[in-house]
């Protein structure tokens, strides 16, 4: 997922009607035929499409103005116009559309289904030509209907990822090992903060069941207010149907880690305290842990606390039960 873009603003058009045709039937043995002007054209429409395919909105980042076509103006001989063509807009599932000023949500793309349309904005109608003004007393009326405008709207979208399960814990917990260790995802690993700067995803398959995974990049204490990662980070578990929060037992200060990031969530929308969440004690490896463990387990006798170590694979196929519970 290099290049991961995660929000972009677009101007969008819809396309104007073809104006109606003024024309009258002029043939050899004809000289003074009635009115034939055509109907203009529709204009073309500005739809959205969903392809699961995506998994990012960098293929928008480089183009921001999106038009569609204008209606063809009508002819004579009662021909109508050609319509003007839809501009398609692909995106990934999960997306949001929001009205830029207001910040209003449009539209919301999150039942995941590829090839679901929608259409924002309608092309302006085509004007009618003259055929459709004649009357007995007025027989060569030299009147044609312009044709409709289109709409405009400025937009932002926003991609939140759909996952099962969210990985949640300060920078360097070993959230990226851990999707390693659980899928077949390949993120970025490293002993130093903020590794990850982008989500990544993993499909952990467990019977018949797949779970999505998401090693999203590390929560700081202000992230709530935009420090760090922060909203970026924050608003990408809101579509998870659980969280496990990583605690890493070889810090000193890993009593406090829980609380903190908590304390984050709630101060960004308290909704996600009342996810299913699961308590994983990381990096059981070292010496320390098992101590650590055990008051760790004493601080919250009411969650579900789980070892795990990415090293020795301690605890990974508790956890896997216990995350195919919380995601069915």
């Amino acid at each position: 997922m290099q290049g991961f873009i995660d929000e972009t603003r677009l101007e969008v058009y819809s396309g104007e009607g073809g104006a109606g045709c003024v024309s009258f039937r002029r043939e050899k043995y004809v000289p003074q035929g009635g009115p034939d002007g055509g109907d203009g054209g529709r204009g073309g429409d500005v739809v959205f499409l969903v392809k699961n395919n995506l998994k990012t909105l960098s293929h928008l980042n480089h183009k921001h103005v999106y038009k569609a076509a204008n209606g063809q103006g009508g002819m004579g001989r009662r021909m109508h116009g050609k319509n003007g063509e839809n501009v398609v807009i692909e995106v990934p599932p999960g997306t949001i559309v929001r009205d830029y000023q207001t910040n209003d949500i449009l539209k919301d793309f999150s039942e995941n289904i590829d090839g679901e349309e929608w259409v924002f904005l309608r092309g302006g109608g085509g004007g009618q030509g003259n055929w459709h003004f004649r009357t007995a007393r007025k027989q060569t009326p030299r009147y044609a209907q312009p044709g409709l405008p289109g709409e405009y709207a400025e937009i932002r979208l926003e991609l939140n990822l759909i996952a099962d399960i969210g990985f949640v814990g300060f920078p360097s917990v070993g959230k990226s090992s851990l999707l390693k260790a659980l899928t077949n995802a390949n993120p970025k690993v490293a002993s130093y903060p903020f590794t990850t700067k982008i989500p990544n995803l993993g499909m952990l398959r467990l019977g018949e069941k797949d779970i999505v995974l998401a090693d999203i990049p590390g929560i700081i204490e202000g992230a709530s207010h935009g420090l760090g990662l922060g909203f970026k980070f924050l608003k990408h578990i809101s579509r998870t149907a659980g969280l496990a929060f990583l605690i890493d037992l070889g810090e000193d200060d890993f009593h406090d880690t829980y609380s903190k990031l908590l304390a984050e969530l709630k101060e960004y929308n308290p909704d996600l305290l009342d996810k299913p969440r699961l308590l994983l004690g990381t990096k059981m490896d070292l010496e320390t842990a098992e101590e650590n463990l055990k008051k760790l387990q004493e601080l919250y006798p009411d969650e579900h606390v789980i070892a795990v170590s990415v090293f020795s694979r301690q605890g990974l196929e508790e956890l896997k039960l216990a995350m195919l519970k919380m995601a069915t």
